[in-house]
């Protein structure tokens, strides 16, 4: 991939990534409940289903998914009826952590794998990611250039800026906490965190494939 086109795809994901979304909402929530292991886990997780779909945008099956209503109704289903559950059991949680976690604040392994399974499921089942990507990445794929490597730089970059806006987000709410977490917000802030995956959910039930 030439500098020049390197450095605008980059600029233009930036962009795009700086919009908070389920994802954003996701690795928020799981660095408050379970410190820096649940942000990595969350990463891990939605940096996997982010190689999915690009691999599947590269070899052609992300199109030929979007032109088949069917399966692009049950991804549709499946990530929206997901968010809802997750906003859900987070209105209506106790106070106490949904996974178990050590006395030093980390969490457990098998935890972290939950966690991990959980960000994948949330964005590979995400039917804007694949739209998004079937419509962004091939804008800057130079035909004359081995197309693999291309979308192997397109990945990595999307990796990093994932990482690092993310990471932003979660620094920020991390701040944020400590201030409302000895108020009596915090369960009201934990509700509403709640009431916008749900709001996800149902915004993802109307997107259409064109």
């Amino acid at each position: 991939m030439a500098l020049h086109l390197w450095f605008t795809f980059a600029l233009a994901y930036l962009a795009t990534t700086l919009t908070p979304g389920p994802n954003v909402l996701l690795v928020v929530r799981n660095t408050l409940r379970h410190g820096p292991a649940g942000m990595g886990a969350t990463f891990m997780g939605n940096l996997a289903a982010q190689l999915l779909v690009v691999s599947a945008v590269a070899a052609g099956v992300g199109a030929l998914l979007l032109a088949l209503p069917m399966a692009f109704l049950a991804l549709k289903v499946l990530g929206a009826g997901y968010l809802i559950y997750l906003g859900v059991r987070q209105v209506f949680a106790r106070e106490r952590p949904a996974l178990p976690a050590t006395p030093a604040g980390h969490t457990l392994p098998a935890a972290r794998w939950r966690i991990a399974v959980q960000a994948f499921f949330v964005s590979a089942t995400n039917p804007k990611t694949l739209i998004f990507f079937c419509a962004f990445l091939p804008q800057f794929v130079a035909h004359d250039r081995p197309l693999w490597a291309q979308f192997a730089v397109m990945y990595l970059t999307i990796a990093a800026t994932v990482m690092l806006v993310h990471s932003v987000y979660c620094y920020s709410a991390y701040r944020l906490n400590g201030t409302l977490r000895a108020s009596r917000w915090s369960l009201w802030f934990k509700r509403a965190t709640g009431a916008l995956f749900v709001g996800l959910g149902v915004r993802l039930l109307g997107t259409k494939a064109v």
